[in-house]
């Protein structure tokens, strides 16, 4: 499966840089908006101290990015790729002028409905990344390397910046009246502006520039349909297309499900580098990592910290010698990473300020350089629709691990705001069996335990039991589904675990 757009002659053409600069604004813009949400959490913690925002926002926002990113990677080959990501920025510009109207609106009063109107908001954001994340990856994915690389460093940078731009913010404002308020007002205008640019480019300005117009033929010649708005939109007409449909053998592509197979390892690792990252960023980070000398600073600098290195992580693999393509040594730096979760813990607990810096610098410089690692390698040998619908399974991997991670997150609230009276071995016993039951799969474990404990299933302690629950039901039921084929069904086991899911958040 040699890939024609690999060959060096595309690097002649022009516009190669200028390319370079579009994409990393244009995946600055896929995140920018949502990493203001985040970044002022400062202020929504003391909008709504009781409502735990930083984890509930994210908590919202992953089921609508990975529920819509789900249904647009099994329609990949049939959607118009253009309208996908124009739309999703459009959105991302529609919610960030909300946040503000919403905020003037209620003159920054705090409450129950500005919550929940703060969380529908964070839910658009999630369905406008899931539009424009995985028709971007998959867009970028059949072009030369160096694009999606700046692609993905945009959405680092954007990190980086609403960091910066949020300790700007709280400095200049930090001793005026409603300085909290003036602040976040001002970081969504900047986000709105900034968002409505990202619309310009990719409508006018990235589909124009000649590398992009050849990487889109060929992948028109390959038999792809979801370029043929973009190639009208850059002038050339749906003449390759039409050549590509004389010749059926150039429209033969591997299924969604061969590709998924073929490159498990890499799905696989996708999850687990974005489980592991969100179980600890931004919740943890933001709520538990204790007092200290910094005050309210101390959440922002670590903040700013991962982004920063998040960002130097991600381009890292520009340099050759130091990029990791083996799929051994892929796994190998993903696994290692689950040590972080231990790491966090005990310097939560016993480290100072210093060395909870320097862990949090590590899991971002981790994340962004394994992420560009997997999301460069994994495209290399397929046909450009090949390439483009490889990129929205992991983009969907990578969404279904941060929704893993934010649920997982909630584990360090264990314990925490939950006065039972009840001992401590009480309490220990409540989370071994709610193990033991999604371990062994008991499917009427629920009922049982709500009545032998029922001090820990009030509405403060059943959002507990069900993330220990549910992660090892899951986990059975995949192993049973994939380990032994011949022996079980798999359409079933997935069947068990959607309707656990619906059980569950029933």
């Amino acid at each position: 499966m040699t890939n024609p757009n690999d060959s060096g002659g595309a690097n002649t053409l022009g516009g190669k840089y200028t390319a370079i600069l579009v994409c990393w604004l244009l995946g600055n813009g896929c995140l920018f908006s949502w990493n203001s949400m985040l970044t002022i959490e400062d202020y929504y913690s003391y909008l709504f101290p009781h409502y735990h925002p930083t984890r509930v926002l994210t908590l919202v926002y992953q089921p609508f990015a990975l529920g819509t990113l789900a249904i647009l990677a099994y329609k990949e080959a049939k959607i118009n790729t253009r309208r996908r990501n124009l739309a999703g920025y459009l959105l991302f510009f529609i919610c960030s002028l909300l946040i503000i109207v919403l905020d003037l609106a209620t003159s920054g009063k705090g409450g129950i409905w500005s919550f929940i109107g703060i969380c529908a908001i964070s839910g658009g954001f999630g369905v406008a990344d899931a539009h424009v994340q995985g028709g971007m990856v998959g867009d970028l994915s059949f072009m030369c390397p160096e694009l999606i690389q700046s692609f993905l460093a945009g959405l680092a940078a954007s990190g980086a910046l609403t960091s910066a731009l949020r300790l700007i913010t709280k400095a200049a404002f930090e001793n005026s009246q409603n300085g909290f308020r003036k602040g976040a007002i001002l970081f969504f205008a900047v986000s709105s502006f900034f968002e409505l640019l990202c619309v310009l480019l990719y409508a006018f300005v990235f589909p124009k520039l000649p590398i992009v117009k050849h990487y889109r033929s060929v992948a028109a010649l390959e038999g792809s349909k979801t370029v043929s708005a973009d190639l009208a939109a850059g002038g050339i007409e749906s003449v390759p297309i039409e050549r590509a449909e004389e010749d059926p053998k150039r429209l033969e592509r591997l299924s969604n499900k061969q590709l998924f197979i073929q490159n498990i390892d890499y799905a696989f690792e996708m999850f687990l580098i974005y489980l592991v990252t969100l179980s600890i960023f931004p919740g943890f980070l933001s709520e538990d990592t204790g007092a200290h000398s910094l005050g309210s600073w101390y959440a922002l600098v670590l903040i700013a910290m991962y982004n920063v290195f998040d960002l130097v992580g991600r381009y890292i693999p520009l340099i050759e010698c130091l990029k990791l393509e083996s799929r051994k040594q892929l796994m190998v730096a993903t696994l290692s990473r689950l040590l972080l979760i231990q790491a966090f813990y005990f310097t939560a607990k016993y480290g100072d300020q210093g060395w909870m810096i320097t862990l949090t610098s590590l899991l971002g410089f981790s994340n962004g350089y394994l992420t560009v690692c997997v999301l460069t390698t994994a495209p290399k040998g397929y046909k450009g629709p090949e390439q483009n619908a490889l990129g929205n399974l992991l983009v969907l991997c990578l969404l279904g691990g941060i929704f893993a991670g934010v649920t997982s997150d909630w584990l360090w609230l264990i314990g925490k705001g939950c006065s039972t009276g009840l001992p401590n071995a009480s309490f220990n016993l409540n989370c071994l069996l709610w193990t033991l039951s999604g371990v062994i799969q008991l499917e009427s474990g629920a009922t049982t335990l709500t009545s032998l404990l029922a001090d820990f299933h009030t509405e403060g302690h059943w959002r507990m039991n069900f993330v220990l629950w549910l992660p090892f039901y899951q986990g059975k039921l995949i192993y049973l589904a994939y380990i032994p084929l011949h022996v079980f069904d798999t359409k079933i086991c997935f069947k068990q675990i959607i309707e656990a899911l619906l059980e569950g958040f029933s």
